[in-house]
């Protein structure tokens, strides 16, 4: 199953690659290049299929539990200073896609949109500091009766050239469901309340929808 940001740029990926193979089959004489590209083709057309995967994941839904909005690997738990919304300190948790990563943004609680925004910014690596600040990223903020207000923010990395963002302002939206892509390589940061009983541990790699990140 592929995501519906991926329909588009895998039907022209196909048609891209059938060509070229009709082209290689035709025009080139040697074997041995002949076969490198006809596999280079193929590894290319494989490489988009997987990034723009969309695999089913079963939710807990429940609302003392806050899941991972982002397959990929934690690379922040650290007390910070959100200013862009909270202007207050919150837990941070912050967890990195790789290029090869499912990169599908689901809803990390069940709740009512409170506030999303797109910012246009720079393309920094992913990890580096500057990046939740500087690059293109979009900030949503979710509320519910347990946690009140958690906000997670998409950042474009180095590679990542567009941000998707379905959350609107008012909307009612399901824990677990979709909430957004990143297309190639980013990351995605959650702010939640100091209480909060963080679940999981610095390079501890997690599945969107499905791993626990924090517990009330």
């Amino acid at each position: 199953m592929f995501h519906k940001e991926g329909h588009k740029i895998i039907l022209i990926t196909l048609i891209v690659v059938v060509a070229l193979f009709l082209i290689t089959d035709t025009y080139i004489l040697l074997p041995w290049l002949n076969m490198l590209i006809m596999v280079g083709l193929l590894v290319f057309l494989l490489l988009i299929l997987q990034f723009f995967r969309n695999p089913k994941r079963l939710t807990s839904y429940d609302d003392a539990s806050v899941v991972s909005p982002v397959d990929g690997k934690v690379v922040v738990i650290e007390e910070v200073f959100e200013k862009e919304y909270f202007n207050e300190k919150r837990l941070q948790v912050s967890i990195f896609m790789s290029p090869i990563n499912v990169h599908v943004t689901r809803y990390p609680i069940a709740g009512k949109v409170l506030f999303s925004k797109y910012h246009p910014g720079k393309y920094l690596v992913a990890w580096h500091p500057k990046a939740s600040e500087e690059n293109e990223r979009t900030t949503v903020v979710v509320e519910n009766e347990v946690y009140g207000k958690v906000l997670y923010r998409q950042i474009a990395g180095a590679l990542a050239k567009r941000i998707v963002n379905y959350a609107k302002e008012g909307q009612q939206v399901n824990q677990g469901s979709d909430s957004g892509f990143i297309k190639f390589g980013s990351r995605v940061d959650l702010f939640l309340p100091l209480d909060t009983k963080i679940n999981v541990t610095l390079n501890q790699k997690v599945r969107g929808a499905e791993s626990i990140i924090a517990q009330k």
